[in-house]
């Protein structure tokens, strides 16, 4: 049988113990993965493995001893308990021996998990599992997670007082990266609230939020909304040594400006406009945000627009023999002092 996307949402949180079996794929092997582990923490309970209820196996292996499924499918384990046997990474080559044990099972036999990558429909191991009676499929997409699964990954971590500003900037971080980091980011949350029953702030999310590259290119668009040019050269060669390039630079730099413009020539005023942006601002940057817009004013940022489009022509440019770089620093130092105009 095949699951839709909200139907498994609900089985991953409560599989049933009766059941064949559940394959889960999809292209992206974090989300599978995810999705594999709660439904079998669920299924199993969290002494599975000590208890030996657990079986893993890689796919491959089963092309060299296609046996080994269905014994371990078969066999009675020493402890009492659901038992599951996990395929993982399964092909075309394991397809034979996982539906020999789809046919096979008996209520009271080990469930039979498997992940996938992307499947075609024409696929024999999902037509397996999408015609079996008592057994399920399901995809994994790259869809943003859904507001009800950020709460339960914050549920199971025991982060549960989470108003609605830092809801907000929850989903928005889920949205922007993969789920394993945002898995990961949650555990770290929870490391950083231990024995803290105050609200969880949008600090408290900023303090942990992943850094990464991005962040050195967020610290130099904000020096030069500012003014600061006596610190661009360094944070330049900082950037140089991460291996941020020229373009990338200056794509960055005119979507910040843009935003900034966004919020000053906004009809009602930047204290609206910055109110409208999609995806929404929060804490500190919306503050900075809303201090540049105001300091900059739509004309200033209209010149500033100008600049870095004359720029990014200039770094495509076939022609182009002077350092990239070089020609980005100039274009930062000219926007820092245009800020400092009256």
């Amino acid at each position: 049988m095949k699951l839709s996307p909200r139907e498994a949402d609900g089985y991953f949180a409560k599989p049933q113990p009766d059941k064949t079996g559940l394959l889960i794929y999809g292209p992206d092997a974090m989300r599978v993965a995810l999705k594999r582990q709660q439904m079998l923490a669920a299924l199993l309970g969290p002494a599975a493995e000590e208890e030996m209820r657990l079986t893993r196996m890689p796919a491959g292996d089963l092309r060299k001893d296609p046996a080994q499924l269905m014994d371990a499918v078969k066999a009675v384990g020493f402890f009492p308990g659901i038992r599951a046997v996990f395929v993982e990474d399964a092909n075309d080559t394991a397809t034979p021996a996982i539906v020999a044990a789809l046919e096979a099972w008996q209520p009271g036999d080990a469930q039979i998990v498997v992940t996938a990558g992307q499947l075609k429909a024409t696929s024999k191991l999902r037509k397996a599992f999408e015609g079996h009676r008592n057994a399920f499929a399901t995809g994994i997409y790259d869809d943003p997670p859904s507001r009800g699964e950020i709460e339960r990954i914050l549920g199971d971590a025991q982060i549960r007082d989470v108003p609605g500003d830092s809801m907000s900037a929850l989903v928005d971080i889920a949205n922007d990266i993969g789920p394993g980091d945002f898995s990961r980011m949650v555990e770290k949350l929870a490391l950083y609230k231990y024995g803290d029953n105050a609200a969880l702030t949008l600090e408290d999310i900023q303090a942990i939020a992943p850094q990464s590259t991005e962040a050195a290119v967020d610290d130099m668009l904000n020096i030069v909304a500012e003014g600061r040019g006596a610190e661009i050269g360094p944070l330049m060669g900082r950037l140089q040594a991460q291996g941020t390039n020229a373009v990338t630079l200056c794509i960055g730099a005119t979507r910040h400006f843009r935003t900034l413009y966004t919020i000053a020539s906004d009809p009602g005023g930047p204290a609206q406009g910055i109110g409208r942006l999609r995806p929404p601002a929060y804490g500190k940057r919306r503050d900075k945000l809303l201090r540049q817009a105001q300091s900059w004013g739509a004309f200033k940022l209209e010149t500033a627009l100008t600049l870095l489009t004359d720029t990014d022509l200039q770094l495509r440019s076939a022609g182009q023999t002077a350092p990239a770089l070089a020609l980005m620093e100039r274009a930062l130092i000219q926007l820092a002092r245009l800020s400092r105009v009256g």
